[in-house]
């Protein structure tokens, strides 16, 4: 898995995303930010930062570049005014609805080169892996659950 993948993840993944209203492009990486963001629970851009693998003043600008668009919200944290707190705005949440990480036609021009035969081999074998992972999600949010 850990060889397949990522070619196939290179083959179709979506380099870019158009807001489907106001027809900007965003980066992978700004759409990946909003990702991690929600319209009602506010992030810090600490905490984001920390996530994302970057030093916060990185962080720190492309939110800059992502706010000034209307994707997102800052604000202070009112216990502690040094805190920033990050809210995916409307607009924000827009984006996120309207992308997907794998561009569905490469999906289908992958898929294409396969037999009929292949294509639903390959397809129950990415059900099965799917059914995995969600087992191991729910495991794991079962785990971070204070009793």
């Amino acid at each position: 898995m850990l060889e397949h993948y990522p070619r196939i993840y290179f083959a179709c993944h979506t380099r870019h995303v158009r807001d489907p209203a106001t027809g900007d492009n965003l980066s992978s990486h700004q759409v990946s930010i909003l990702d991690h963001l929600s319209v009602t629970d506010p992030t810090s851009l600490a905490e984001l930062a920390a996530h994302m693998g970057v030093t916060p003043s990185t962080m720190s600008l492309a939110i800059d570049r992502l706010e000034t668009q209307g994707y997102v919200r800052r604000s202070r944290d009112r216990a502690d005014r040094r805190r920033l707190r990050l809210l995916l705005t409307g607009k924000g949440q827009r984006i996120r609805e309207a992308h997907s990480v794998l561009d569905p036609q490469k999906v289908r021009t992958l898929l294409s080169r396969l037999t009929e035969a292949e294509r639903a081999d390959a397809l129950r074998g990415l059900e099965l892996l799917a059914r995995a992972a969600t087992l191991e999600l729910d495991r794991r949010a079962r785990a971070e659950v204070p009793a």
